[in-house]
């Protein structure tokens, strides 16, 4: 998984670098092997007015599948870390759930098709 941190407001310090690294690489363990990049974008929207103004957004980029889009904003940039981390590996287990559901389906529909095939066989065998 490739991660790309982005700050837009202020500077990106090592240990907001660290944490976010970490609490991404746990909420989106489950995952891994699936996830191609993820794209990290935080920002202070109302500078140094305050207020619940601190954005993480997540861009889950994810192979063969459709990229995953997650936004929270907060007060405090670690707690939007949190929720967006957690908000994204939720997403991530739906979306992968899908995948595997529409996989099994599809299998199920070809063997499906295959056993109406071989019982036509059979019939024009014995007729």
């Amino acid at each position: 998984m490739q991660l790309d941190i982005q700050c837009r407001g202020f500077d990106l310090t090592d240990s907001l670098r660290d944490y976010a690294k970490k609490r991404l690489a746990y909420s989106l363990n489950c995952g891994d092997s699936h996830i191609a990049r993820v794209i990290v974008r935080l920002s202070d929207i109302n500078g140094p007015r305050g207020g619940k103004d601190k954005r993480c957004h997540l861009d889950l980029r994810l192979k063969g599948l459709p990229e995953v889009v997650i936004e929270d904003t907060e007060a405090d940039l670690y707690v939007a870390i949190d929720r967006a981390a957690d908000r994204a590996g939720r997403a991530l287990l739906r979306c992968l759930a899908r995948q595997r559901e529409f996989a099994f389906d599809r299998r199920m529909d070809e063997s499906a098709e295959e056993s109406i095939v071989q019982a036509d066989e059979l019939k024009t065998e014995k007729v």
